[in-house]
Parts: structure tokens; sequence; C-alpha cells
């Protein structure tokens, strides 16, 4: 599950959030390690959409205040 829509992420309590994220951060660093590894990414978009979840999350979680 890439997309989290804004108001599901804003529904989730901040223990759930921040092992959500978690979990999008060690995907993201596997999806950057294939790419540097090969050079090429077939999955742009989902890297893409990873780094956006990932900013996503920060976001809601700097804004409640909770430390990560």
């Amino acid at each position: 599950m890439l997309v989290i829509k804004i108001k599901d992420i804003r529904a989730l309590p901040s223990a759930t959030l921040k092992s959500r994220l978690d979990e999008l951060s060690l995907e993201l660093a596997i999806e950057k390690r294939k790419v540097a590894s090969t050079g090429v990414s077939s999955k742009v978009v989902k890297t893409r959409e990873l780094k956006k979840t990932v900013a996503r999350i920060n976001t809601i979680l700097k804004e409640r205040g909770a430390s990560k």
C-alpha cells in the first residue's frame, strides 16, 4: 500500500504512524539500493510515491508534536 490519503493518515494514532513510517522508510531504502546497484529503476513511480508518503507522515507527526 503505497499511496495513503492524507485524511486516512490523520485518522491514525501517532504510534501507528511511527510504525508505518519505519516500514516505508525501510522499503524506500531498499528501492534506493536497487537503483544504486543496477543504475536503472523500473519502478520510478514507486520510489516517488514512497517519498511522498514518508513526507506526508512526517508532516502529520510534526504537526502533532510527536517526536520521531
